[in-house]
């Protein structure tokens, strides 16, 4: 699954590291996830992403366009 969190993180204008102090979500998962890197990650942390970008998890992760 691709995941579209540094496309829509590019397009607020935010740092890695701002989007994990507003989301508290490490920078690593982070990472992790815009590298579309293997990681346990729940759902409580894909929503907290979501909501620091001002986008729903559906938006983020699983629809083509935000």
């Amino acid at each position: 699954m691709g995941y579209r969190v540094r496309e829509v993180r590019e397009q607020v204008g935010m740092t890695q590291e701002e989007l994990s102090a507003k989301s508290g979500v490490s920078r690593g998962t982070i990472c992790a996830l815009e590298k579309n890197q293997e990681r346990n990650t729940t759902s409580k942390t894909l929503r907290r992403i979501a909501e620091a970008l001002g986008v729903s998890v559906d938006q983020l992760f699983f629809a083509a366009s935000v």
